[in-house]
């Protein structure tokens, strides 16, 4: 560490440990969901996910994820409930990942996607999204517990991360879609 304390026994705050983001369920009367392609990633396959991304210092989770649904999609949104919480250790630079998930829902409809970060946003029917090849296991787990209504628990997603690394919080019986509780 390299310092120069003022005092001898000074306090120097630590560096940052984790991220924090927080991502939105958002799903409109006909039961669609908004769903993002971003503009940089891994291959060219297309990678369906839900609006979000990091919190602002000092923002709280609710304002963010209506912040960052606005910023990629140009949906406006109302804060429902958190439905789920990821915890990664081992992320970008060896810091620590805390994702939550809220359920939105939309204030507008009209898509209007972010061109610097975001490929394509659109509407899809949450049944379409939740059965495409596209659809990462982790994306399909947290629509259906966000579809469930309100409530975290804790769990896991067979094949998603060990116990070590990745702590996550589901709503309701996660056992009906094949995740395992924890007691």
């Amino acid at each position: 560490q390299l310092v120069r304390r003022i005092t001898a026994h000074a306090h120097v705050p630590s560096y940052a440990t984790h991220y924090i983001g927080a991502g939105g369920v958002v799903v409109d009367e006909d039961q669609r969901l908004l769903v993002v392609n971003e503009r940089f990633r891994r291959t060219s396959r297309p990678h369906w996910k839900l609006p979000g991304g990091v919190l602002h210092a000092g923002e709280h989770i609710a304002d963010a994820v209506i912040r960052e649904v606005l910023e990629e999609t140009g949906i406006a949104s109302e804060f429902l409930y958190l439905s789920s919480l990821r915890h990664w250790h081992g992320y970008r630079y060896g810091k620590s990942d805390i994702y939550f998930v809220a359920r939105l829902r939309p204030l507008s409809y009209d898509i209007s996607p972010d061109p610097e970060e975001i490929e394509e946003a659109m509407w899809v029917p949450v049944q379409e999204y939740l059965e495409s090849e596209y659809t990462h296991d982790f994306n399909r787990m947290i629509v259906r517990t966000a579809l469930d209504g309100p409530g975290l628990g804790p769990g896991a997603i067979p094949g998603y991360g060990d116990a070590k690394t990745h702590e996550m919080f589901f709503q309701g019986d996660i056992s009906r879609f094949g995740g395992t509780v924890h007691e």
